[in-house]
C-alpha cells in the first residue's frame, strides 16, 4: 500500500470517509484516538522520566484506543485495506491518529458523516 503511494496521509484521506460512516463507530473513534494520543505521550513522558507507571498506563491506553476502533471498523460495510505488513501497519495507524482522525474532525467531514448516518443506518 504505502510503497505504492508515496503519500500516505492523501491516500488514506482519499478513502477515509468511506470507512467512517457507521455511527457507533463514529463515536468509538471520537474516544478511541484521543486516547490513544492520550496513550501515546503518557509513554513518552514515561521514557523521558523514567517513570514505569505512566509507560505501563500509556501502553495499556494505546491498546484500548487501537482495540476500540478495530471494534468501530469491523461494523462498516466498506473495511479499510488489510495491512501489508507490520511496518505498513504502524506507518498507517500512526497516520490516522494524528493526521487523519484529527483532519476528519477539524475539518468538518466527521459532523457530515454524522449527519448522514441515517441514510445509512436505519
Amino acid at each position: 500500500m504505502s510503497k505504492r503511494l508515496p503519500n500516505l496521509p492523501a491516500w488514506q484521506w482519499r478513502g477515509y470517509p468511506n470507512n467512517h460512516r457507521h455511527p457507533a463507530n463514529l463515536v468509538l473513534h471520537l474516544i478511541a484516538v484521543p486516547l490513544f494520543i492520550l496513550g501515546a505521550l503518557l509513554v513518552l513522558s514515561g521514557l523521558f522520566g523514567f517513570d514505569l507507571g505512566q509507560i505501563a498506563v500509556g501502553v495499556i491506553a494505546l491498546i484500548a484506543g487501537l482495540g476500540l476502533q478495530r471494534h468501530g471498523h469491523r461494523l462498516e460495510a466498506e473495511q479499510p485495506e488489510p495491512f501489508a505488513n507490520r511496518k505498513d501497519a504502524v506507518k498507517r495507524l500512526l497516520t490516522e491518529q494524528f493526521i487523519t482522525f484529527p483532519r476528519f474532525v477539524l475539518s468538518g467531514a466527521w459532523w457530515r458523516a454524522w449527519r448522514e448516518r441515517h441514510k445509512h443506518h436505519r
